[in-house]
């Protein structure tokens, strides 16, 4: 006898037009997982080889001691010397210190070494984001601070303000 040649499905294989929605959402996730883990990794490297963090702590100093700073609003704005502030003191700097600077018309922010070590004021620097070119020296020994930082009207580039 010869069988006839109709087509029928096989009912345990799945037909081409329809998917499972359990392999659609086992994709979906690995392809959100995969997402996740791909920012964590640039994330992590980031945070540890492109922007390593900055040693809160004075270069000559026990390690109680950190870096004190005094910041001052050169551009005029209000409220700009607090937020740089809360910056510097959620990374562990000391911040002492909060004022107006003599004048509201400095263009570039500046950061100043006031106790004779650079390498303090070069790390304050880095973590705001102030170019090395406006890291200078103005020892003064009746400032009780290591570092002045002066918020200039350049402060929308600054890290602070980002």
């Amino acid at each position: 006898m010869i069988e006839s040649s109709d087509k029928r499905s096989n009912p345990s294989s799945p037909s081409k037009g329809i998917r499972d929605p359990r392999t659609v959402l086992l994709n979906l996730l690995i392809g959100v997982l995969t997402l996740v883990t791909g920012y964590l990794i640039y994330a992590f490297a980031d945070r540890h080889l492109f922007q390593p963090p900055v040693e809160t702590r004075p270069s000559d100093t026990t390690l109680n001691d950190v870096i004190q700073i005094d910041v001052l609003n050169g551009c005029g704005d209000p409220g700009m010397a607090s937020k740089c502030s809360s910056f510097l003191r959620a990374r562990g700097y000391d911040v002492v210190e909060m004022r107006n600077y003599k004048t509201f018309d400095l263009e570039k922010s500046l950061v100043i070494d006031r106790a004779g070590d650079m390498l303090n004021a070069e790390k304050v620097a880095y973590a705001i984001g102030v170019a090395k070119e406006n890291v200078i020296q103005q020892i003064n020994q009746d400032y009780y601070v290591d570092v002045s930082v002066v918020i200039g009207k350049d402060y929308h580039t600054l890290r602070p303000f980002n």
